[in-house]
């Protein structure tokens, strides 16, 4: 099973004062234990590093990178998942649904993936499921 990971599961992975740790922690335990294939774009990369050094600092930078990063495989965006990806951000025409969620959504359909380990609503309204425990 291949399990999508978005920048928001990531940054409470990595911010343990944040009220969905523990949920994100969970799953992504385990993602592990089920030797689920965790996979992202390098969109949601750029995206989560940004986040984190601007909100934890370099420290959690470092960790994201050095022990997280390696367990998840990254997915190159193609110029193809871009385009969709802007055409999707204009059609829905919404000030919170982000370039980086349209293209993930967009490399999903691409890659046939269902699943996806994060905390933001809009995965779920596009027809994914979200990844928990259990």
């Amino acid at each position: 099973m291949t399990v999508f990971v978005d920048t928001s599961a990531l940054f409470a992975l990595l911010d343990a004062e944040d009220a969905e740790h523990d949920l994100a922690f969970s799953a992504w335990s385990s993602g592990i234990d089920d030797c689920a294939g965790f996979v992202t774009t390098n969109y949601v990369v750029v995206e989560t590093i940004a986040l984190v050094q601007r909100r934890l600092g370099i420290d959690a930078v470092r960790t994201l990178i050095d022990e997280m990063l390696p367990m998840i495989d990254t997915i190159w965006v193609t110029e193809a998942d871009h385009t969709t990806g802007l055409s999707l951000v204009l059609m829905a025409a919404r000030r919170h649904l982000s370039l980086v969620d349209c293209v993930s959504f967009t490399v999903m359909r691409r890659m046939g993936i269902r699943k996806y380990l994060g905390l933001d609503p809009h995965f779920e309204e596009q027809g994914f499921t979200r990844y928990a425990a259990g």
